[in-house]
């Protein structure tokens, strides 16, 4: 059903994948929920405790119980809509000029954050957060190890950032292609001075105007040249090339994503945003540094973004970093 179309005019593959139209749309519009809200009535809500048996079979999990049962604290299916298949079905692989298209084989899963159908990962108590994390590399893992190009952890939260499904959750995609987005970076991160994702932290000790937080194994900033309104960047202090074999600097790489979008949420209540790890493609022997994006839906692309590929930011980047700065931070 999905295939892989490559683009004669841009050299950017696109995914047609016309089933995720039939998934489920109960995000509705991001709204600020009160630290004291009580809990929701979720209803046949598919991702909380007691409706384990409306998602497909379960892969992984934390916390007590048998599979497909409540008592879990993370919970990892396959997306019942996926974006791509494994086997994949659809046109066969055909190559001229105009129509360059594959099929789309992979895999694509729901790992479900927590059992609060309001734990986004700006609410959730820090040991949850990096106990997330850790499921998240772990699946990346997998996948790796059976052989895929690349697997695009992402996170989109409200319906403003494409989230169909209120309860918060991450989404892992592999794939069998190299991600344009992190190909022009693989291009671009390796200078005669360094690493640029190693020089912008060491810039950090003199001028940290930008700094959001900062501890001793990850900083997370907003960047200079942001694209969005209060955007950020989160990376590991320590020059790593892959998501999947983050070890010590796990636990603090979660810790400050917990705090960024926290205060993102004080600064910005109910913010959408949408959420992407990148990491070095297998197979791959360029150098890379991995990170994490964290993008604000705040904005509207409108047809000068869309027509020109030019973002257009409303907030400028010392200020974002100074406000969220100000922010409490976590409780």
């Amino acid at each position: 059903m999905a295939s892989a179309r490559l683009d004669p005019l841009t050299g950017r593959w696109a995914i047609v994948a016309p089933g995720r139209a039939q998934r489920p749309d109960t995000a509705g519009p991001s709204q600020a929920v009160p630290d004291d809200a009580p809990a929701p009535v979720v209803g046949d809500c598919p991702f909380c405790p007691g409706n384990e048996h409306l998602t497909p079979p379960e892969i992984a999990r934390t916390g007590p119980g048998a599979p497909g049962t409540p008592g879990w604290r993370t919970r990892v299916f396959p997306n019942r809509y996926p974006i791509v298949t494994d086997p994949a079905t659809g046109s066969d692989a055909r190559a001229d000029v105009l129509r360059t298209e594959r099929p789309a084989r992979g895999a694509h899963e729901v790992v479900v954050l927590s059992p609060d159908h309001l734990g986004s990962l700006g609410r959730l108590a820090p040991a949850q957060v990096t106990e997330a994390v850790t499921v998240l590399r772990d699946r990346a893992q997998a996948h790796a190890s059976a052989g895929r190009t690349y697997t695009q952890v992402l996170v989109n939260q409200g319906a403003e950032g494409g989230a169909s499904l209120a309860h918060p959750h991450a989404q892992v995609i592999a794939v069998d292609l190299e991600p344009p987005a992190v190909r022009d970076e693989l291009r671009r991160i390796t200078t005669p001075e360094g690493c640029l994702v190693c020089r912008e932290i060491s810039r950090h000790g003199d001028d940290g105007a930008l700094v959001v937080a900062a501890g001793t194994e990850a900083d997370l900033w907003c960047p200079w040249a942001s694209g969005t309104a209060y955007e950020m960047l989160l990376a590991p202090r320590r020059h790593r090339a892959r998501f999947e074999d983050a070890a010590d600097e796990l636990p603090a790489m979660a810790e400050l994503l917990h705090e960024g979008l926290a205060r993102l949420d004080r600064v910005a209540a109910g913010a959408p945003y949408n959420l992407a790890v990148h990491t070095r493609p297998a197979a791959v022997a360029d150098d890379y540094h991995w990170h994490v994006h964290v993008w604000p839906r705040l904005q509207r692309e409108a047809g000068f973004e869309r027509g020109s590929g030019l973002l257009v930011n409303v907030v400028d980047p010392a200020r974002a970093a100074a406000e969220l700065r100000r922010s409490p931070p976590p409780g």
